[in-house]
This record gives C-alpha cells, structure tokens and sequence, in this order.
C-alpha cells in the first residue's frame, strides 16, 4: 500500500453516493475536500469515526470545508448507515475498488492472526485546486474529525 503524498493531484473520485445520485470530486473544485476512507459501514470503529464528522459537520459547513466517505460497499449499504446515524454528508460506493486502489488504502491486513485485503482508515485533505495538502494514515475513530478541525484552524 503506497498511500499519495502531500502536493500531488488528487485523483479522479467517481461513483453513486446513498440516494443512487453520481458524485464526482471535480463537483467540488474550488473547495477543500475531506476524503475519508473507512473499511465497512455499520462497524464500531467506522461507526465511531462517521458519527464523529456528524457531530462536527456544521463546523466544517462553517469554515467551507466538505466532508466525503468512501468505502467498498455498496450504495443500499451506504443509504442504511447514513439513515441509522444521521448522517449529513455523502458516502461514495466503491464497489469495483477504483478509488480505494487509486488512492493507495487497498492492500493486505491482519486481524487475528489472519491477513486478508481490506481498505484502511485514511484521510486526506484536498485543496481547492484538487491537490492533496494534507493526509492522515493513522485515524483515530472517534476524536478524528477534532484533529482535522484543528489542523484546518491553524491553516486560517
């Protein structure tokens, strides 16, 4: 897993959100991104992470920041977590793992003892240009979206 560095373009994100509408990041040029990648809906660190940027969203609202989630599940996956949680904000079905793999969080991991292919819990910042500013490959769920918030105040 070769994850982006800082400075270089974004690449391409395409692909339906929960309500089946196609989403693209060029939608939002002109405007930083927060792309976070996450391994499976409806699990607890995933749901710590996602319920953490709900709760911060109108911060992020505030200061003109976007908040996108991106896994490989499906688009119906996606709708039933967004609904369970309140959601606010867009989760991109990956499904065929374009993104994941474009963005270099797919590759091998270990749970028990066991390896196995998954995506890993990375973010990343993307300027208004479409460029990677910032990128966060070690997440911590639940106070996550604090440390983004906080890094975003010492960039005003």
């Amino acid at each position: 897993m070769a994850l982006l560095s800082p400075g270089s373009a974004a690449p391409p994100v395409s692909g339906p959100d929960q309500f089946g509408r196609q989403i693209s990041l060029e939608d939002y040029r002109g405007k930083k991104v927060v792309l976070y990648f996450y391994p499976k809906d409806d699990t607890p660190g995933c749901t710590k992470e996602a319920c953490a940027f709900r709760d911060n969203f109108p911060n992020f609202i505030k200061i003109g920041v976007e908040v996108l989630g991106v896994s490989i599940d499906s688009g119906a996956k996606h709708a039933k977590f967004a609904d369970k949680y309140q959601l606010p904000f867009r989760l991109v079905a990956d499904e065929e793992k374009k993104i994941v793999e474009s963005y270099g969080v797919w590759g091998k991991k270990k749970f028990m003892g066991k390896e196995y292919m998954g995506t890993s819990r990375v973010t990343y910042l993307i300027d208004e240009q479409g460029m990677i500013e910032m990128v966060w490959p070690k997440v911590t769920p639940a106070s996550h979206a604090e440390e983004i918030l906080n890094y975003l105040g010492k960039k005003t």
